[in-house]
């Protein structure tokens, strides 16, 4: 029998237990998600027992079901006999690729190999790190992302074994992400950036110009873009431009180096339904597939068949666009915009206060109002600075009655 060297075998045992001490390090950087900061932040402390509370901390849309959703469901529950494909069923990929045409007024976008569908886009923009970022590379992959941002790209970036880049979004940018302030030396070395345009939390949207700069970076620089346009469908006056409508003007063919995801959480208003879509450079495409067909969960075929109906329907886009656009009315015309602005996109409110925290808590205790601190939506920088300390994000999900009863609140909050 073959004898086992027991040095060698320590040895091993010993390489094991480096890299195992490696993914902890790892995950603890990830640190506490928002939601769990603002639970730790809120013991120990009372709401006022007297009021109605308001929960404008989580950006869930709180707004009728489309019309259509039971009926549609009710017709495909055979549905769930069946196992789901990842990459969504035909019928559902077509439709996302028409309503992308439609949207977006691209020429022609490929159901088969240049759309795939999402259990919700969270799981997306997080698993789409590890399909394109190489964690074996010479030097450490850098991922560029906003800060403040969607904390899903700094988790997606530390698992890949990526180097996070933060991007401020500060007033003094507009709060668009500063793209000529990036070293030469990080663009050289990136694989990827996440742009969220609507931006959560700060309302920011990109304009043609800065799509087509960052194109162009790609390009000299060899990296993806991933944008997260989840919120495209919300807005205050001017529709958002997307990456693939901008890309395609360049005469960029196939979308090369682009991605785009969106969802109907916000657009429709169903976040519960978890569906959303992934589309753009079919080699990306590809490559994300063969990830997902390991690791992605695929949507219930009865939630399919209601996600293509709600791709397929404008009328209660435009209904909810309205309740957004009125809420945001409310809410600013009994706040005031002085110090702040009514944001582009989103609806989300980025309002400037003097301690996030302190804001929170005591708006929480004294109004019975739930809302998030801006420096739990971002990262400190290289320079020290959190750019979301001295910020709240409220979210207006519940009308415009509740968005102006939130306003007269938040203005009582003494600190």
């Amino acid at each position: 029998m073959e004898q086992i060297d027991p040095c060698s075998w320590c040895g091993s045992v010993q390489q094991v237990s480096q890299r195992d001490q490696l993914n902890q390090v790892r995950l603890e950087k990830l640190g506490a998600y928002p939601f769990e900061r603002l639970k730790s932040l809120f013991s120990g402390h009372i709401s006022k027992s007297d009021l109605v509370p308001i929960d404008a901390g989580a950006g869930e849309p709180r707004l009728p079901l489309p019309s259509f959703v039971a009926d549609t469901l009710s017709a495909h529950l055979s549905g769930f006999s069946k196992y789901p494909s990842t990459v969504g069923s035909l019928e559902l990929r077509q439709t996302i690729a028409d309503w992308l045409q439609q949207r977006y007024g691209l020429q022609y976008v490929d159901a088969a190999t240049q759309v795939l569908s999402a259990n919700g886009t969270r799981e997306a923009l997080f698993a789409i790190a590890h399909a394109l970022i190489n964690p074996e590379a010479d030097k450490k992959p850098c991922v560029l992302m906003p800060n403040p941002m969607y904390q899903i790209y700094l988790g997606a970036a530390l698992t890949a074994g990526a180097e996070p880049v933060f991007l401020p979004c500060t007033e003094t940018s507009g709060f668009a992400p500063d793209l000529d302030a990036v070293p030469k030396s990080v663009w050289a070395n990136t694989a990827l950036i996440y742009v969220c345009s609507p931006s959560n939390p700060t309302g920011w949207i990109a304009d043609k110009d800065y799509f087509a700069h960052l194109l162009a970076l790609a390009d000299e620089n060899d990296f993806f873009i991933v944008s997260d346009e989840c919120y495209s469908e919300i807005y205050w006056q001017n529709k958002p431009v997307g990456l693939l409508e901008v890309a395609e003007s360049l005469g960029r063919e196939g979308f090369s180096r682009c991605l785009v995801m969106n969802s109907l959480s916000k657009r429709s208003a169903l976040p519960g339904m978890r569906s959303g879509l992934i589309a753009g450079d079919a080699d990306l495409i590809a490559r994300f597939t063969k990830l997902r067909s390991y690791t992605g969960p695929a949507t219930p075929l009865p939630l399919q068949a209601v996600a293509a109906a709600a791709w397929s329907d404008e009328t209660h886009v435009q209904q909810n666009l309205d309740v957004y656009r009125n809420s945001l009315k409310a809410f600013f015309d009994i706040y005031g915009i002085e110090g702040t602005t009514i944001p582009p996109g989103s609806f989300f409110v980025w309002l400037p206060v003097a301690h996030d925290e302190d804001f929170s808590v005591a708006a929480y205790e004294q109004q019975a109002v739930t809302i998030l601190p801006g420096s739990y939506l971002a990262a400190e920088g290289d320079d020290g600075i959190n750019p979301g300390s001295g910020y709240i994000r409220a979210a207006l999900v519940d009308g415009p009655d509740c968005a102006a009863e939130l306003a007269r609140r938040l203005r009582a909050v003494r600190v």
